[in-house]
């Protein structure tokens, strides 16, 4: 799981940090909210963890703003401000949980893990898989990266699915042509290897951030740069 904090106390932050990061979820900080919107915007999160009171952009200014561009990440509220009003606005904001300084911090990784369960299985039933600014929609059969339609074919179409769900794995030729192919992989062809070109060209050639990655030796991993 990889979860962003956006709270303006070092301390705490780093406190936060090292106690999820002991649960094996990488954790990343953010100490304002501008550079909060900015980290939430540009990269996948499983849950946000979202002070109020924070620099240059409060916390509930920030929940609107990433629910206004259509962030569908859970937002979970962690702060100091404890009123039934402040827990109004939090989720009127665009909040799903709202958490209490100080708290136990066994609650706040129960209430983590329910917020990603939740999200999961929103998306897996919503049948539209996205990284970044990358969408496919596997009813409509369509992709589309910053709102842009990209025309695949249907092989095309099933190699980008199974990267999408695979998403930050290292998946092997070997597992392209048994996923994909449905076939034993023959080492003297090149045709994974052309297809992955043709979804490059597609997909990351006129974009600045590179999704399609190459891991010498191993394969190939689809996530952000």
């Amino acid at each position: 799981m990889k979860i962003l904090i956006v709270e303006d106390e070092p301390k705490l932050a780093g406190f936060l940090k090292r106690g999820l990061e002991e649960q094996s979820w990488e954790v990343e900080l953010a100490y304002d909210g501008q550079v909060g919107k900015k980290m939430a915007s540009n990269y996948r999160f499983d849950v946000i963890v979202l002070d109020v009171n924070l620099p240059l952009l409060n916390g509930y200014d920030l929940a609107k703003q990433l629910r206004h561009d259509g962030l569908s990440t859970p937002i979970l509220f962690l702060t100091a401000l404890g009123t039934i009003d402040d827990k109004l606005d939090g989720f009127e904001a665009g909040g799903d949980d709202y958490l209490v300084k100080p708290f136990e911090f066994r609650e706040l990784i129960a209430r983590i893990k329910v917020l990603s369960q939740r999200n999961n299985s929103r998306e897996q039933s919503s049948q539209v898989l996205a990284l970044a600014d990358l969408e496919l929609n596997l009813d409509e059969k369509v992709a589309r990266r910053s709102g842009n339609r990209i025309d695949l074919t249907a092989k095309e179409f099933a190699l980008l699915e199974y990267l999408m769900r695979n998403r930050g794995r290292v998946v092997s030729r070997v597992d392209i042509a048994e996923q994909v192919w449905d076939i034993r992989f023959d080492t003297g062809t090149n045709v994974i290897d052309v297809y992955i070109n043709f979804l490059r060209k597609k997909v990351d050639k006129d974009y600045p951030s590179k999704l399609i990655h190459t891991v010498v030796g191993m394969g190939y991993i689809f996530k952000e740069e």
